[in-house]
């Protein structure tokens, strides 16, 4: 099935309560779907920063064009604003044209990204004295493990996306061995990035510009700035282009999959004629468009939808742990060995007290870069998820809601009468 992550936790949680479903969903909806506006922002003021100096940058840095009444709009917003509809066109039209596009882009990222990990320890720019991680300081809450908690909290948002492959899995070629290969690959690579990256770029540049996300000044320092600085800027806009194509697509699966399982509206399991679901995808691009006009700050936009996308990993991981008690007998073309359900708990325990304390203390702890605003906003979206199944079942499928759904212990047996 379409759904990837969010729909597993639906099966896993169906039995006990069907409102794990759509909160699942559209949480982790959510989180992908803001990868539009956050990386769109980000190449917005990585163009101006190389090329655009003089132009308003908007917020939460400066004055912009004008004001939204929510954010000051500048040239990055505006930017990231025209990406997200090239991006949702690339989408709306047919998957291959977008993954034609992402073949080639990921190939030219492997260019900055090499640079970024080993050009300081070739150039001799690199040193351990710039590595710090600031916990220590004075004045900190909890000794330093508020600040740490929020920003790992913080960081899942772009750390965890290797579970993307799952939601493509019925469009792979041979599933089980082409999801094996493609989740295996993924998480391989994303944890040789995420040590590599931060100690060779930290380690070369300084915290304080990767701090101020001055990329066009660590390429200056890498490369000595000019023409080799201007075609790397080009490369790094174009790979995070790539996620923005990834994510219209996962995050439009998502909405497809549990809209078929009847989570949510009827309307979300559209398929437009290029066989792709169009209006999944346009629901992206209005609530990015918004999300640029009036947040405008990547860390606003990460903090309001990363309740909801973390959320949807701890009931993903529980539902692990339920389908192997309640379905043993359930055909698993994909195996892992009995001891990663206790290892399953431990990270769900885990999950849950970045998300108390993450979602609980980033507006003291993260620089300010949300608050109250930001809150309701996560809030709101899981609010609605469970408005919009309540409307599918009560409006479109002219029922009763049902609260919990049994289940067969084997796909061979006829589901029990739902109660």
């Amino acid at each position: 099935k379409s759904g990837g992550l969010a729909l597993y936790a639906h099966e896993g949680w169906k039995r006990y309560t069907t409102l794990v479903g759509p909160i699942a969903t559209f949480g982790y909806w959510i989180g992908w779907s803001v990868v539009l506006s956050v990386f769109g922002l980000f190449i917005g003021q990585i163009v101006q920063g190389a090329w655009f100096a003089g132009e308003p940058i908007g917020s939460p840095l400066g004055e912009g064009y004008f004001s939204s009444g929510g954010a000051e709009v500048g040239l990055p917003q505006l930017i990231g604003i025209g990406l997200v509809v090239s991006v949702w066109l690339f989408n709306i039209f047919g998957a291959r044209i977008g993954v034609t596009f992402g073949y080639l882009a990921g190939a030219l990222l492997m260019i900055p990204l090499a640079l970024f990990m080993f050009a300081g320890y070739v150039n001799g720019d690199f040193s351990g004295n710039n590595l710090n991680n600031q916990l220590n300081d004075g004045g900190l809450a909890w000794g330093g493990w508020q600040l740490a908690i929020v920003w790992l909290w913080l960081m899942a948002w772009s750390a965890w996306g290797v579970d993307a492959p799952a939601t493509f899995a019925p469009e792979y070629k041979d599933t089980v061995r082409d999801t094996k290969l493609a989740l295996r690959s993924a998480a391989l690579f994303s944890l040789a990035v995420y040590i590599l990256l931060p100690l060779g770029l930290v380690g070369s540049v300084g915290e304080e510009t990767v701090a101020a996300y001055d990329y066009v000044g660590a390429l200056n320092t890498l490369v000595g700035g000019g023409g080799a600085t201007d075609f790397f800027v080009i490369v790094i806009c174009a790979s995070f282009i790539i996620s923005m194509n990834t994510a219209t697509a996962d995050g439009g699966r998502a909405l497809y999959g549990i809209s078929r399982d009847g989570m949510t509206i009827k309307q979300l399991s559209v398929l437009n004629r290029f066989h792709v679901p169009g209006n999944a995808m346009t629901l992206d691009l209005v609530v990015n468009i918004l999300f640029l006009l009036f947040i405008g700050n990547i860390f606003g936009i990460l903090a309001a939808s990363n309740l909801g996308y973390v959320l949807s990993h701890f009931f993903a991981l529980t539902a692990f742990i339920l389908l192997r008690r309640d379905r043993p007998l359930w055909p698993r073309p994909i195996r892992l060995p009995n001891f990663w359900v206790p290892i399953a708990g431990l990270l769900a325990v885990l999950v849950a007290g970045l998300t108390v304390v993450g979602f609980g203390w980033f507006q003291t702890a993260a620089g300010g870069y949300g608050g109250t605003k930001e809150k309701i906003i996560g809030v709101s979206v899981l609010a609605a998820s469970i408005l919009l199944f309540l409307f599918r079942r009560i409006v479109q499928d002219g029922e009763r809601p049902q609260w919990r759904e049994e289940t067969p212990a084997t796909p061979d047996e006829a589901p029990a009468p739902a109660v």
